[in-house]
């Protein structure tokens, strides 16, 4: 699990922590998770290069640091990482957003792809791929792997809440990219849900069942 990072911000813990009470109202759920994404973004992008630039304040001219050279795109796995878009796109308003469908076949894990939409330059870009939950780890490893064909050299995964049995198999399939995640789970019922988790993280955001 070398490429797995647990990201441990107090604020971090504490909003995951009211995320996974059953009482919290999908009002609630939806602002929580929009805040954590953004709060694991933050973290997810510090090894951003820099470089210094002069820069005229109303002041004096001042030697200061600005991003150098990545451009970044978020790629949200449909439905649930949709919730985490705002608070992403919060912090870097510049960077399309590419969405990947991918949904699990109930107890047998196996995943199919029903819908892909790229930015044209995506291969240009560091891509970070967001989901709420890495459970079987197949729809995330999936979603990568559709990426990776697509010409994408730099890649992360942000996940809220992980287990063991996704971190396995998506990193076996791509050990090549970092997992951030908050926290990271006991394992997975026989219904393949995280334990304790959150429950259904797409039926909490939208309000379905």
């Amino acid at each position: 699990m070398s490429n797995l990072k647990i990201l441990e911000h107090p604020l971090l813990q504490h909003k995951i922590s009211l995320l996974r009470d059953k009482n919290t109202i999908m009002k609630e759920f939806r602002e929580l998770v929009s805040e954590i994404s953004m709060l694991m973004t933050y973290e997810a992008t510090r090894d951003l290069p820099l470089k210094e630039v002069q820069m005229q304040t109303p002041v004096a001219l001042a030697k200061t640091k600005v991003i150098s050279g990545r451009k970044i795109a978020l790629v949200p796995i449909l439905r649930a990482g949709l919730g985490m878009v705002d608070g992403a796109s919060a912090l870097i308003p510049a960077a399309p957003i590419g969405h990947i469908g991918v949904c699990r076949d109930g107890k047998k894990g196996n995943i199919s792809e029903y819908y892909c939409k790229l930015p044209v330059d995506i291969a240009e870009r560091e891509v970070i791929v967001m989901d709420l939950l890495l459970a079987t780890g197949n729809c995330a490893a999936h979603a990568v792997q559709k990426l990776k064909d697509a010409g994408c050299k730099s890649l992360k995964y942000i996940c809220v809440i992980a287990c063991p049995e996704g971190v396995k198999t998506f990193s076996s399939a791509h050990p090549d990219v970092d997992i951030f995640c908050g926290a990271l789970d006991d394992g997975l019922t026989d219904d393949l849900y995280i334990t304790p988790g959150v429950g259904d993280g797409g039926d909490r955001i939208f309000g379905t069942k």
